[in-house]
């Protein structure tokens, strides 16, 4: 089985997101979702997903703040920023953080979902 967390403040990007991964996924999977990051943060390690998307702009506590404190078990996570700014600085960001696979714009999520699961 595949877990897949999603965190992720916005529902319309959410229910886009998973109905991407849902497309693009097979075998099988569960998807867990977070609307709040300190949440997210406190069920993550008991999850231990494959998969972790994540938005960087919420309230109370944002993306950088879960990276901070996201001591992923499993080796094998694979973590993907999720997000609507092109800052410039968010992108060399993840890049420099060894825990982030890579920074997806929610805008390429048509394409980079698809991508990502047929690995």
């Amino acid at each position: 089985m595949v877990d897949i967390v999603l965190v992720d403040d916005d529902m319309v990007s959410t229910f886009v997101t998973e109905k991407f991964i849902r497309k693009s996924m097979h075998g099988p999977y569960r998807i867990h979702t977070f609307d709040s990051a300190a949440e997210a943060l406190q069920r993550v390690q008991e999850i231990r997903p494959r998969y972790l998307f994540l938005d960087l702009v919420m309230p109370h506590m944002n993306g950088w703040d879960f990276l901070e404190q996201f001591t992923p078990e499993d080796k094998e996570s694979e973590v993907y920023i999720l997000s609507g700014s092109l800052d410039e600085r968010d992108l060399e960001k993840a890049s420099s953080n060894r825990k982030v696979k890579k920074f997806l714009s929610k805008l390429s999520v048509p394409e980079s979902i698809p991508e990502i699961f047929r690995n």
